[in-house]
């Protein structure tokens, strides 16, 4: 588990997989994570649950399965990109961010970045999967990074940057294009889950969430 505070920016150093191999390996420079790092930790990069399967120095390896390929922006890496590293929670340090498991939900693109004095805000597409579990002043994670949604509407959502995160996270050089890694609110989809027993159809499965009327100033109620 995670809390979405970004520990630090490492950079990939090698993108590599072996012929007939269906595995890509990454390695990454990572000062900090590596620091108490074993084989077998759990690192989360760009919010995206890796195990760790060696380290070598301040680098460490990970593996990347198709299904992490399919489902996440690290499809896409390069040797050269930053990306932002958060080892596993400890027990009894202080949650700063929210629950986040590292397990990503989905990619959305930067739809347009609007700079400030010392601060950003940073609008993002939004898929109606994914739409169904966000709400205006709730959590979601980007990239790894736990945000808070400053508001929404059918198709697109805003973050908010403080300059502590433009400074310490990679979604200071995110551009209109861009593709990131989302991980909605888990407690979302838990409740969701829950009460499709108590709703119309087969028993366990989780019919989508219409939207609600627009509400003052273009945010909606899902």
């Amino acid at each position: 588990m995670f809390t979405g505070i970004v520990e630090e920016v490492g950079e990939v150093r090698e993108v590599a997989s072996d012929a007939g191999s269906d595995v890509v390996r990454l390695v990454i420079e990572g000062p900090v994570v590596t620091s108490d790092a074993k084989h077998g930790d759990s690192i989360a990069v760009n919010g995206t649950c890796l195990t760790v399967v060696d380290i070598s120095g301040t680098r460490f390896g990970v593996e990347m399965t198709p299904e992490t390929l399919r489902r996440t922006s690290l499809a896409r890496v390069e040797a050269g990109n930053k990306v932002n590293l958060e080892r596993a929670m400890a027990n009894g340090q202080r949650f700063g961010g929210h629950i986040v498991q590292g397990h990503v939900d989905g990619t959305e693109s930067v739809i347009s970045r609007t700079t400030g004095e010392r601060t950003a805000e940073i609008r993002f597409t939004l898929s109606a999967e994914l739409a169904r579990y966000v709400v205006e002043k709730g959590s979601i994670t980007v990239d790894g990074v736990s945000l808070t949604v400053a508001s929404l509407d059918r198709d697109s959502f805003t973050v908010a940057l403080i300059p502590t995160t433009l400074a310490e996270t990679n979604l200071a050089v995110r551009r209109p294009g861009d593709r990131v890694n989302i991980e909605v609110d888990v407690l979302a989809k838990y409740v969701e889950r829950l009460v499709s027993a108590y709703r119309p159809g087969p028993a366990g499965e989780a019919p989508p969430v219409a939207a609600g009327p627009a509400e003052e100033g273009g945010a909606r109620s899902w």
